[in-house]
């Protein structure tokens, strides 16, 4: 089953992989408030209604992340995400060196949550990663 293009607007992509069980979103330029919220929780009902449990995430053009999307994606989002059965998280890291350090908080966050994260400058090898995570 080929890749389905969930949402593609100026700002970022989200695709589902069926035959891999794979979320998979590129930021495309700085995304915060509700189009953040809106694409983040597309994702996450991807996983629920799937019982997938990967997600890549390709950030090299994700700047930063406001402080108010972070709060409410760990009052919001994380939780929902988590409960959908999310296991492995590839990330292929952003350019900028703050959007490095708040992704990386993140998955600090996560991995108490048992979200194993790994990360990557390529989007073929992060795909690849978590293709081989049973």
């Amino acid at each position: 089953m080929a890749t389905v293009t969930i949402l593609d607007n100026p700002y970022a992509t989200l695709w589902f992989h069926p035959e891999k069980g794979i979320v998979h979103h590129q930021i495309k330029q700085f995304i915060s408030g509700q189009r953040f919220r809106d694409f983040l929780m597309a994702g996450s009902d991807l996983m629920r209604k799937h019982k997938a449990h990967k997600w890549l995430s390709d950030d090299r053009d994700c700047p930063v992340v406001r402080p108010e999307d972070i709060d409410w994606g760990d009052a919001v989002w994380f939780p929902e995400t988590a409960k959908s059965g999310w296991k492995y998280w590839a990330i292929v890291q952003p350019a900028k060196t703050v959007g490095q350090v708040v992704i990386k908080d993140l998955a600090a966050k996560y991995a108490k949550a048992g979200v194993t994260s790994k990360w990557f400058t390529d989007p073929n090898d992060a795909m690849w990663w978590l293709e081989s995570q049973a």
